[in-house]
C-alpha cells in the first residue's frame, strides 16, 4: 500500500517522509522509536535538589511569558498537585500558553529546585498520569516532530500485513509473539513487559535476517568454482625454512589455512587479522608465493603509495627469481604502458600497487590471488570489477586492527578468519606512558635521551593547520617548537596528507635513511610504515583519537629489539587512555574501544551492511547475536528452508546482492 492511500496523510507530509527514506506504508510502520520516555509519578518526599521529577496536577493560573530575545522566551505558571503548589518555568514553549488555562490537567517533567520550590521544566504534557505511561520517541526532522510521527504511524498501522521472516519453527521454539502485534506494541506500549516481548521478537528477526544473509553469501561464495592449485606443501615448507627468522605458531597456522583454501576448488574469501607488528605481511608474501607456484598471477593492493613501495622492495628481495612490478600513479606513460603489456602477456608474476590495480586498463592474463592490505574491506563494487573482467580470483584481506569477536561475527561474517595473536620472538613490548601538558619538559628530556642514542622519533599532531575552533596542536606549530628544542641536535621533517605524493615519498625516504631524526606527522603514518630505528612515538592531544587508532600509531615503534616508548600527551579522558598504558594486546584494546565508542566508530567508516540495525545493538544484544548465528545457519541447511511456507525468505535471500 502506498502512503497516499492512507487517509489523513497529505501530499506535503508524504514529501517530507520521502526525504527521510520512507516511501511506503511498510517503511513507515517499521520506522521504530529510538527510545522511550517512561512517565511514572515521582515521590516528592524522597527527591533531592536537582533531581529529575515527573508530577501531575492542575494549572493554577494563566502563564506569564517573557521574551528575552527574538529566539528565546520564558514562560512561568503554577501547578497544584493536590499536596502542594509549585512554580514551573519553561523556555521556548510560549505557544502552549493558550492551552494552559487555569484548571487544565497537566503533566510536568523537569528538574526540581528545592530551595525555590520550582521546577525547571523540559516538557509539559496534557492530562493526568494513570499508573505508568510509556511514550515512544522518534528521530524527527524539522518538519515532522516525534508526536506527529507517532500520529501518522498510528494511521498506517494495520493497513498492510507485515511479513514475518522468522521461520515458524523458531517462532514456536522461542514462543515469540505475532509480528504484526509486535510492531503495534513497539509504537504503542501499554506495559514494560509487553514492550520487552515485542522488542525481543523484532530484534531477533533483525539479527536473524542479517546473519541469514551472511551465511547465504558465505555458502554462495564457497560454492563458486575457485582455481584449484596443485602445489605440494613441502615446497612451501622448504621456502619457510630459508627465512632468517622462525614463523610463530599463529603465522604457521594462518599459512596452512590459506594453503588449504588455495588448493581447494572453492574460492577463498578470508580475512587475515593480527596485531601491529605480528607478521601478517610475511604470511601474505608466502600466499603470493603459493599462488605463483601454481602458475597464477598475484596482486597486492596497499592503501598508500609509500606502503606499496615498501612491499615492492621487500618482495623483490625475498623472491629474486619472480617477476615483480610496481603500479602507481607516479609512473611515466611509457613505463605504465610497458608494465600493463607485461601483465596482459603474463610476463609479471606479482603486481604491487594501490587500488589502481583493478582499474579498467589493467588486464591480467591469469590473476589467481588478490590481497588487500588495508583496514577496510575490499568493496563489493571492486569485486564486481574483477568479475566483470571474467576473473574470479581468491581474495585475502589483511586487517591491522584486530576486531572484537562481536564485530567480526557481523562485519566479516561472510568470511573465514585467521588471527595472528602471538608476536615474533625478540620483540619487546612498547612502554606506554601518559603525560599531561604540564609535564612536557619531562617528555622533551625523554626525547633527547633517545636522540643521543642515535634513535629516531615520531611526533603526531591531530591537525595539519591551525584551527580557529579547536585549541589543538598542529604539525607546523609542533615543527616550530621541536626546532626550538632540538634544532641544534636533530633534523626535523613534516609529513601530512595534504602534501603531494612525491613530497611525502621524499620525506619518508629521508626518515628511513636517518637523514631526518624527528618526523612530525598526522595519522598518515598510521598504516604500515616500517622504520626499525624509530623507538619513540609522541602523540599530542591523544584524547582526540580512538584507542584502536592510538594502538596503530604505537605500532610504528617497537619493530626491533630496542626499548621503545609511546608517550600520550593529554589533560582529558585520562581514564580511557590508561587502557593503552595497561596493555599492548591489540585485541584487548579493540574490545575496549568497541565497548567505549560503539561499533560504528571503530574504523571511522560505515561498511556495507555495517551495523544498520533499527532496533538491535550488537554490544547489548551479544548473546542474542550468538544464538541467532547458530539458528540461521541451522535453518539454511535444513528442510525448513526449502519448504513452501518459507518461500518469501528464499526470495529475499536470492535477491540479496549485499548485506544492506
Amino acid at each position: 500500500m502506498e502512503l497516499n492511500e492512507i487517509k489523513g496523510i497529505g501530499i506535503n507530509t508524504i514529501k517530507d517522509l520521502n526525504n527521510l527514506g520512507i516511501n511506503n506504508v511498510l517503511d513507515l510502520v517499521t520506522y521504530f522509536p529510538f527510545r522511550y520516555e517512561v512517565l511514572e509519578k515521582t515521590d516528592m518526599n524522597s527527591v533531592c535538589d536537582g533531581d529529575r521529577v515527573i508530577i501531575d496536577g492542575i494549572c493554577e493560573n494563566t502563564p506569564n511569558v517573557y521574551y528575552i530575545s527574538r529566539k528565546l522566551n520564558k514562560m512561568s505558571f503554577r501547578i497544584n498537585t493536590g499536596d502542594s503548589v509549585k512554580k514551573v518555568v519553561i523556555f521556548n514553549r510560549a505557544f502552549l500558553k493558550n492551552n494552559l488555562v487555569p484548571g487544565k490537567e497537566i503533566i510536568v517533567i523537569g528538574k526540581y529546585d528545592i530551595k525555590h520550590n520550582e521546577i525547571s521544566a523540559s516538557d509539559v504534557k496534557f492530562g493526568l498520569l494513570k499508573g505508568t505511561t510509556i511514550d515512544p520517541v522518534y528521530h524527527s526532522s524539522y518538519k515532522i516532530n516525534s508526536k506527529k510521527f507517532h500520529k501518522i504511524i498510528n494511521m498506517a498501522l494495520g493497513k498492510e500485513p507485515v511479513f514475518d521472516y522468522v521461520p515458524s519453527v523458531l517462532n514456536e521454539k522461542y514462543k515469540f509473539m505475532d509480528k504484526g502485534r509486535a510492531v503495534s506494541i513497539v509504537h504503542n506500549p501499554t506495559s514494560k513487559h509487553l514492550l520487552d516481548e515485542a522488542l525481543k521478537k523484532l530484534k531477533y528477526e533483525e539479527l536473524f535476517l542479517f546473519m541469514l544473509k551472511m551465511n547465504y553469501l558465505k555458502n554462495n561464495n564457497n560454492s563458486t568454482n575457485g582455481l584449484k592449485r596443485d602445489v605440494d606443501f613441502e615446497e612451501v615448507d622448504k621456502f619457510i625454512s630459508t627465512l632468517p627468522f622462525e614463523l610463530t605458531e599463529d603465522q604457521l597456522k594462518s599459512v596452512k589455512d590459506i594453503y588449504n583454501d588455495l588448493v581447494s576448488p572453492k574460492r577463498m574469501n578470508r580475512l587475515l587479522q593480527g596485531d601491529v607488528g605480528s607478521g601478517k605481511t610475511i604470511v601474505s608474501f608466502i600466499s603470493l608465493y603459493i599462488n605463483c607456484l601454481a602458475g597464477y598471477q598475484g596482486a597486492l593492493m596497499a592503501p598508500t603509495e609509500i606502503l606499496a613501495l615498501q612491499h615492492y622492495n621487500n618482495i623483490k628481495n625475498l623472491f629474486p627469481n619472480l617477476k615483480v612490478a610496481l603500479l602507481t600513479g607516479k609512473l611515466k606513460i611509457k613505463e605504465r604502458r610497458e608494465i600493463l603489456c607485461d601483465i596482459r602477456e603474463g610476463n609479471i608474476d606479482i603486481v604491487i600497487g594501490t587500488h589502481a590495480l583493478i582499474s579498467d586498463d589493467v588486464i591480467y592474463k591469469n590473476l589467481g590471488l588478490v590481497i588487500t592490505d588495508e583496514q577496510h574491506r575490499f568493496g563489493v563494487n571492486q569485486r564486481s570489477n574483477l568479475k566483470n573482467k571474467g576473473i574470479t580470483p581468491d581474495i585475502l584481506y589483511m586487517s591491522a586492527t584486530p576486531i572484537p569477536r562481536t564485530y567480526a561475527l557481523t562485519l566479516y561474517g561472510d568470511m573465514d578468519i585467521s588471527s595472528i595473536k602471538t608476536m615474533p620472538s625478540g620483540r619487546k613490548p612498547v612502554k606506554t606512558i601518559l603525560k599531561s601538558n604540564a609535564e612536557i619538559k619531562e617528555v622533551l628530556y625523554m626525547m633527547l635521551d633517545e636522540l643521543r642514542k642515535g634513535h629516531q622519533i615520531y611526533v603526531v599532531a591531530p591537525l595539519v593547520e591551525e584551527s580557529e575552533n579547536m585549541d589543538m596542536e598542529n604539525v607546523y606549530e609542533l615543527e616550530e617548537k621541536m626546532n626550538k628544542a632540538f634544532g641544534k641536535v636533530a633534523k626535523i621533517g613534516v609529513l601530512h596528507g595534504k602534501m603531494k605524493a612525491d613530497e611525502k615519498d621524499d620525506i619518508m625516504d629521508k626518515f628511513k635513511k636517518c637523514e631526518i631524526h624527528i618526523l612530525i606527522s598526522t595519522t598518515v603514518i598510521e598504516v604500515g610504515v616500517d622504520v626499525a630505528n624509530a623507538t619513540m612515538m609522541v602523540i599530542f592531544d591523544s584524547y582526540r583519537f580512538g584507542l584502536s587508532a592510538l594502538h596503530q600509531l604505537r605500532g610504528r615503534v617497537g619493530r626491533n629489539e630496542l626499548d621503545s616508548y609511546c608517550i600520550l600527551i593529554s589533560d582529558k579522558e585520562t581514564q580511557r587512555l590508561n587502557v593503552l598504558t595497561n596493555t599492548n594486546d591489540g585485541f584487548k584494546v579493540s574490545e575496549e574501544d568497541f565497548l567505549l565508542r560503539g561499533s560504528g566508530d571503530l574504523f571511522g567508516l560505515r561498511q556495507s551492511g555495517d551495523m544498520s540495525f533499527k532496533l538491535a545493538d550488537i554490544k547489548r544484544d551479544y548473546n542474542l547475536l550468538l544464538q541467532v548465528k547458530e539458528d540461521s545457519n541451522n535453518f539454511l541447511n535444513s528442510n525448513d528452508y526449502v519448504s513452501d511456507k518459507n518461500q518469501h525468505i528464499r526470495i529475499l535471500l536470492e535477491n540479496s546482492t549485499n548485506l544492506d
